[in-house]
């Protein structure tokens, strides 16, 4: 008993001496500020900061300072956020113990924050990013730094910045990944980033029969047509030569006749060849 005592002693004096775990889950919209709880501690309170782009040095909100709710409204910092894009976070704290600010990310675009859309195929994650008004008028100086990763693991920024929209490639098909973005100005963070979207990576469907069909008879079209161009173009003598053999005119077959200058002719007519063999038969009598 006694050293149940001790322990709970020692574990109590333990907790009271580390800071509070940050809260999670900081989410922006219209200008209200959430938060979850990251343990079920009722002596933790929270405050919520700011923090301008150009600077490391949190500020307090002084109407969200030590509070016990999780939530609160910062339409006050509407004005400075739309001339400096501060980036919002919340402390946890307890016995005078803080822990780091958790920041916030924001659920729709805004002039400082970007919009983010994504689309998904076999293989390939796209980000579409929508340049609204306000910080991305400062030109080409403004970019998206992306940050990705695979859902339940901590998301890490791309090496390069993006000036638009960007697609991912050589994804694992069935798994889920996320994304998140967020403005930055001569290399440096602006504004809240956007809040984390997820999409599974679909897979790739395997060819359909109808498919496997039209595939064939396109690779049999495109192989009769290789195979005449390379008649017409390699074969042409020899088919030149099949057809002149097949057109020879055949050698023409001439008749000896009798050469008519040399046969005698008579000079009688029939009538007296007639009459001449008549007389010769009656001397005869």
């Amino acid at each position: 008993m006694v050293l149940l005592l001790i322990y709970f002693h020692f574990v109590i004096q333990v907790l009271s001496e580390a800071p509070p775990v940050m809260p999670q889950h900081i989410l922006f919209d219209n200008w209200q500020l959430t938060w979850t709880p990251a343990t079920e501690e009722t002596t933790v309170n929270y405050t919520v900061m700011y923090r301008s782009f150009d600077s490391t040095h949190w500020n307090d909100i002084p109407y969200c300072k030590q509070i016990y709710s999780t939530y609160c409204n910062v339409t006050s910092m509407k004005t400075k956020a739309e001339h400096a894009c501060v980036m919002l976070g919340v402390r946890a704290e307890r016995l005078g113990l803080k822990s780091d600010p958790a920041i916030a990310c924001s659920k729709q675009g805004n002039s400082c924050s970007p919009e983010v859309g994504l689309s998904v195929r076999p293989g390939s994650l796209t980000l579409h990013i929508s340049r609204k008004s306000g910080i991305t008028q400062e030109g080409y100086h403004v970019k998206h730094r992306i940050y990705f990763g695979k859902e339940g693991e901590p998301l890490e920024a791309l090496d390069d910045d993006a000036v638009s929209s960007v697609s991912i490639d050589n994804l694992t098909e069935g798994k889920r990944y996320c994304a998140s973005v967020q403005y930055t100005y001569f290399n440096i963070p602006v504004g809240l980033g956007s809040c984390p979207k997820c999409e599974t990576i679909p897979q790739s469907r395997p060819p359909s029969k109808q498919t496997e069909i039209t595939v064939a008879i396109v690779l049999l079209f495109v192989i009769v047509i290789l195979v005449i161009v390379y008649i017409l173009l390699y074969q042409r003598k020899r088919i030149k030569g099949w057809l002149q053999t097949s057109n020879k005119i055949p050698v023409p077959v001439f008749i000896d006749f009798p050469d008519l200058s040399r046969v005698p002719i008579s000079s009688k007519t029939p009538n007296e060849d007639i009459c001449d063999i008549t007389r010769m038969d009656f001397r005869g009598l």
